[in-house]
């Protein structure tokens, strides 16, 4: 029947019961497949996780700087991964580090949440941040 009119049996639904065919163009079907999937990967958002690296040590100016590169990757739908990163004997004084942080996520807490808190790990403290959920 399908050769006669000079078309495919195409089998649409191979998951239902019983499997569902098609008499077409099966060329036809494959565009039409494949235009769709390019359709739905544009449509899809991909979540970067960004770092903003900090230091015990930092100004005011350049924290705020900072504040503000965080704000706009937040605003873009991408987490936030902080990590403060100590050097000789600023390891001996932790709670600076924590200090400036705590400060970070009180700065932030109108657009994000904290997906994993302050973590003290060697050299490093990191906070990973992302966007709140509307």
């Amino acid at each position: 029947l399908a050769a006669e009119r000079g078309l495919d049996l195409v089998e649409v639904a191979p998951g239902a019961r019983p499997p569902v065919c098609r008499l077409m163009d099966f060329g036809k079907y494959k565009y039409a497949q494949a235009r769709k999937a390019r359709e739905a990967k544009k449509k899809q958002h991909i979540i970067h996780v960004k770092e903003v690296k900090l230091r015990p040590k930092i100004e005011a100016h350049d924290i705020d700087f900072k504040m503000r590169h965080a704000r706009r990757f937040l605003s873009d739908g991408d987490k936030v991964k902080f990590t403060l990163m100590f050097r000789g004997r600023e390891v001996t004084h932790p709670e600076r580090g924590r200090r400036i942080l705590e400060m970070v996520k009180e700065e932030l807490e109108d657009i994000a949440v904290v997906e994993s808190d302050i973590a003290h790990e060697g050299r490093t403290m990191t906070m990973l941040m992302g966007p709140h959920r509307t």
